[in-house]
């Protein structure tokens, strides 16, 4: 009979031979945005779960392949994990204090680019299965895993595949990609992803650039042409002036609002580690902060190229200009209806020229907090953590849950290695070792509890 004194025991006396497994993992470079190493990774991916008796399959899609993972186990029930092979580029490499693809252990942690965003969720889950496995006992439910390689480039090909592999995917309940602890130490869950309609606007005025003294003056300039462009999508009041855009959103629950007020002020651990000094709109802690965070639609500029931004000066008219748009979106909103409404709204303010290239996106999806799955994974991270899970409606980034929720009917929880000093997307990428090991032994229980 699976005892979890047992399985924790093996966890503790096993954890650097897993960490050996991390370690090979992180050192295999899986740039979706670069199309650097992927088939490499996903066959190492798909080797891991085979060494676990896993039957797996290696799909092909238009974009990188999505791994398909199951063994059977003693209940009917079944569990799905979601993760993810792919990581972030690891620029600016110069900013790193040991090489991305290389890892090391140091001070209680280990860095690489992909340990914390997926790897090491990936391999956490792997190594709780190690435990059960350890006691020559079979997994306590079915056990599925399904691994993407695009969900640092917006999982643009995975809602269609899920949407046509149904049967494959047919769950009972599913574990999301990540998880873990708050700056306080307490373990967080998440019950909703916003939705995101990621855009790059371009346009260009001529040929090539100009020199500025001979078309300053009567030459259009493409970057003129997009700042104004930019300039009319928000207002400085943080409105966005796209006309309709407001129209399909829910607001939070009586519900929503009684998990957000439960939760701790976050305000001066906002501006301690990122280094602002107010919020906009004049937000201060407390409700309003935490719902406008989580259910307040956005419009963000995330990058700007145009022209000449090289040492010293260089007088020229540009060309070409672009700028990449992140949109978070809310329930009720979708990628397509932004889309259109972007397109009208530029028209109608006079930049047809202004071109829109879709990067990728989906719908917001949430789970109900108050789902019996929920409550089990909440109940079993007591024990591991000491301090009883909080449960919040809604966080602000964005993820390919929509087509799990809507598409195979699953409630989508999180449960995970993470923490706020983790540097995910941001060079020194680490994981917490002592997290590490709570993060299986938590999986370790969710199995064991499914399972009865």
């Amino acid at each position: 009979m699976l005892t979890l004194k047992t399985a924790d025991t093996y966890l503790e006396n096993h954890l650097q031979e897993n960490l050996a497994e991390l370690a090979e993992l992180c050192a295999q470079p899986s740039v979706a945005a670069q199309n650097w190493g992927m088939e490499e990774t996903a066959h190492l991916a798909a080797k891991m779960l085979k060494k676990r008796g896993f039957t797996v399959k290696i799909k092909e899609t238009e974009g990188f392949p999505v791994i398909l993972a199951e063994r059977k186990g003693l209940s009917d029930k079944t569990i799905l994990f979601y993760n993810h092979y792919d990581v972030q580029p690891a620029e600016p490499l110069e900013l790193w204090d040991s090489p991305p693809f290389e890892p090391e252990q140091r001070d209680g942690k280990m860095y690489a680019r992909g340990v914390n965003d997926d790897k090491g969720h990936f391999t956490s889950r792997l190594f709780a299965i190690d435990a059960i496995l350890a006691q020559g006992e079979e997994l306590p439910c079915n056990t599925k895993f399904i691994l993407e390689g695009e969900e640092e480039i917006g999982s643009i090909h995975l809602p269609n595949f899920v949407k046509t592999h149904t049967k494959e995917l047919a769950a009972d309940a599913c574990i999301w990609e990540c998880g873990g602890v708050d700056h306080r130490g307490v373990p967080m869950q998440y019950l909703g992803l916003r939705g995101i309609c990621y855009v790059e606007l371009s346009v260009e005025t001529a040929t090539s650039d100009v020199h500025s003294g001979l078309g300053g003056s009567i030459f259009p300039n493409a970057a003129w042409r997009l700042t104004w462009a930019l300039h009319s999508l928000k207002g400085q009041d943080e409105r966005i002036r796209i006309p309709g855009f407001y129209d399909p959103i829910v607001p939070p629950s009586a519900r929503d609002k009684e998990l957000l007020s439960a939760l701790p002020p976050v305000a001066e651990e906002y501006k301690t580690r990122y280094g602002i000094d107010h919020f906009l709109k004049g937000l201060t802690d407390g409700l309003e902060l935490r719902t406008a965070a989580v259910f307040e639609p956005t419009c963000t500029i995330c990058g700007l190229t145009s022209g000449y931004q090289g040492n010293g000066s260089k007088t020229v008219l540009p060309a070409k200009a672009s700028a990449k748009v992140d949109f978070r979106l809310v329930p009720n909103q979708t990628p397509a209806q932004v889309l259109e409404q972007l397109r009208t709204h530029l028209d109608a303010e006079g930049f047809p020229d202004v071109k829109i290239n879709f990067l990728g996106g989906g719908p917001a999806a949430r789970t109900d907090p108050d789902d019996p799955f929920v409550k089990l994974v909440v109940d079993t991270a007591k024990e591991v953590y000491g301090v009883p899970m909080e449960i919040s409606p809604m966080i602000g980034g964005s993820g390919p849950n929509y087509a799990f929720v809507h598409y195979l009917n699953l409630p989508v929880v999180g449960a995970g290695i993470g923490d706020p000093g983790s540097n995910a997307h941001a060079p020194n990428e680490n994981i917490r070792l002592d997290l590490y090991l709570k993060g299986a032994q938590h999986i370790a229980r969710i199995l064991e509890a499914f399972g009865r």
